[in-house]
Order: C-alpha cells, then structure tokens, then sequence
C-alpha cells in the first residue's frame, strides 16, 4: 500500500497528558458576583469575631500580662492542629520582643519534651474546644512542674479551662465555613488575642528599638532599626586630615585610607569638624584649572557639610543623603568631633540605600 501523503496522512488527535489539569470554564457574571460575596463574608466574620473579644478583656487578661511580664523562666506555648500554629506564630512573637519562648508539642511532651518545662516557667495553652485531648492530659504534668497556665480558649467551662490558672475566653465563635466544621474564625480570634497579649506584655517592659534590633540583625526589619555606627567607616577606615593641611595631603588620605573612601573630613586642632572634602570637589577644580595642591585644604573645603551622629537611623541617614544628594556623611559625636564617615558604597553593600 502507498504511504500517505504527507498532505493527506491523518493527524493524531491531541490528548491531554496524564495529571494535566483541563481549563477551568470560565465562570459566569452571577457566579463570579457569588464567590466574591462569600470571600467578603468569610472576611466579615472573622473580623467580627475579632471585634468581638475587645468587649471580653477584663481582669483575667491582666493577670495573664502579669504573669508572662513578670515570668523569670520561658513562656511556654503549646497547641494542637491549627490551634498550634497560632501557638508557634505566638511563640515567635514573643522571642522576638525579648520574652524567652518555646513552643511544646503536646504529643511529644508526653514522650520526653515535658523536660523543657520547668519552675518558674508560665504555659500558654490554645486550644478553641478545650477539650483536646493531647493538650489536657498535660495539666497535672504542668502542675506537678510548678507551671502556671494560661489557657486560651472558646469554652470558658471545658477540661482546659478548669485546669487552667487564668482563662482568655474567646467566646462560641462561629466559623466561617459553609460547613461550620473548618477553624477560620475561631483561630483568627485566637492569633489576635494572642498578639493582643503579646504587644501589653512588649508595653509593660523596658524594651525599646535598641534591643529589637539586637534579635532582627537580618532582613528589613534589620535594617530599618539599624544605627549608623554599625556602618560608619572609623578607626583607621575614616578619614581626617587637620584645616591647616595641603590640598596634596587630603589627596593622599583619600587614597591610603582602607577602602578607599571618596571623601575626606576635615578637622581643627581639637578635632572636631570643620569642613569636608571630595572626590567631586577634586574633579571640580581639575575643571576650572585650580590644580594647586600646595593651597591649604581649608581653602577648598566644604564648610558647614550635612553630618550626623552615631546613633542616629540608617533610614534617616540616607534620607539625608537622598535629599541633599550627597555620597558621604561625616559622623560626629556629642562634641563635634569627626568620629567616622558614611559612605553610600557602605549603605548599597547593605542594601540600605
């Protein structure tokens, strides 16, 4: 038999590939309005379950403040399911605003990880139900250790809340599910009265932008709480030449110095800053023909350059820089001497400008 043209052979017919998910029809104008009316109602619920715990701060949230202020141990916090996911989100928020924290497992305390608790120790229990079982066979555990719990919960009557020393009732919350079965509102409540715990706690302590930025040394957080002496150049990286120098010597001290910064500060007999010198002011009288370098650096100077101290903001330091348009700060101390310079090469390598 002939073979077939290969205008005339017939074309295999497209199959989808085995797991390859099929276009999903595109929805209708009333389905489309549908679904998103459900997704806002979703978010109406859980904030009015939300809303609904401020009515239900009394004297039991003091306590739990007073209890995890004044903890000379580790808060412990300890869940189940989606209850013990807010707990570890909880946990993490604590730790990072200076309260010692760990969470607990309630499963793998009961095989070991109960050694983690101690006296002087307070637990923070969630659990919306109060009835989870891996979480209330913890109690007497807790209390034989000396442990003060902190339950929060739905259900002010439940297993969890009798054993408990203060309860952080949340209240019957329903959720927003079209089966009322999966935690939505319920853990939203939880992660607020929980956050709402944590931040009286942070405002109850001595614990300012210094000490948080000791535990966010990475990332953006770290790097908006950062001070300029963590980048400023200084020691032998800063350089300083006295007014009475030669232009010839600020050339060379912008040369020599480590790192080989683009500026140099300028200073009078005490030290302090009188005036700043750059690689642009170089330039500048390179153009106009003023290549003298036996004039004295006092001369040619920037007089009265934009400065900052050491403790003060990155972020601010280079909105200075940013606005005056400017690579380098000088940095000066309480007295006015020149104790370092920040250079726009040192924010860049930090990501900070």
């Amino acid at each position: 038999m002939a073979r077939a043209s290969r205008s005339t052979a017939r074309k295999p017919r497209l199959r989808a590939l085995p797991g390859q998910a099929t276009p999903a029809p595109v929805p209708s104008s009333d389905e489309r309005e549908a679904t998103l009316a459900y997704a806002r109602s979703v978010l109406e619920a859980e904030a009015h379950a939300i809303l609904g715990l401020t009515e239900r701060l009394g004297d039991s949230f003091l306590r739990a403040l007073a209890l995890v202020r004044d903890c000379t141990g580790q808060t412990v916090v300890t869940g189940v399911g989606k209850a013990g996911l807010i707990g570890q989100k909880l946990s993490a928020t604590l730790a990072s605003t200076g309260i010692r924290s760990v969470f607990l497992h309630p499963t793998e305390a009961v095989h070991g990880d109960l050694g983690r608790v101690a006296r002087g120790d307070v637990i923070l229990a969630l659990s919306n139900s109060g009835s989870t079982e891996e979480l209330v066979r913890l109690l007497p555990s807790f209390k034989r250790l000396g442990a003060p719990v902190i339950a929060l919960t739905g259900d002010a009557e439940s297993p969890l809340a009798r054993g408990s020393d203060v309860v952080l009732d949340i209240g019957r919350i329903e959720e927003a599910c079209p089966m009322g079965l999966v935690p939505t509102a319920s853990t939203a409540a939880l992660h607020a009265i929980g956050d709402a715990l944590a931040m009286a706690v942070l405002r109850a302590r001595p614990f300012g932008s210094a000490e948080y930025a000791l535990l966010h040394p990475g990332g953006k957080l770290g790097r908006s709480v950062m001070r300029v002496f963590e980048l400023m150049r200084s020691g032998p990286a800063n350089p300083v030449v006295r007014d009475s120098a030669k232009l010839s010597e600020a050339v060379v001290v912008m040369t020599n110095t480590p790192g080989r910064p683009g500026a140099t500060n300028i200073v009078d007999r005490q030290g302090r800053l009188v005036g700043i010198f750059t690689d642009g002011d170089l330039r500048r009288l390179v153009e106009r023909g003023e290549t003298d370098f036996q004039r004295p650096i006092r001369d040619v100077m920037g007089k009265r350059p934009r400065c900052v101290g050491p403790e003060v903001l990155v972020l601010e330091a280079t909105r200075l820089m940013r606005e005056f348009r400017v690579d380098q700060l000088p940095v000066v101390d309480a007295e006015g001497k020149a104790v370092g310079l920040l250079d726009v090469q040192d924010l860049l390598a930090a990501r900070s400008f």
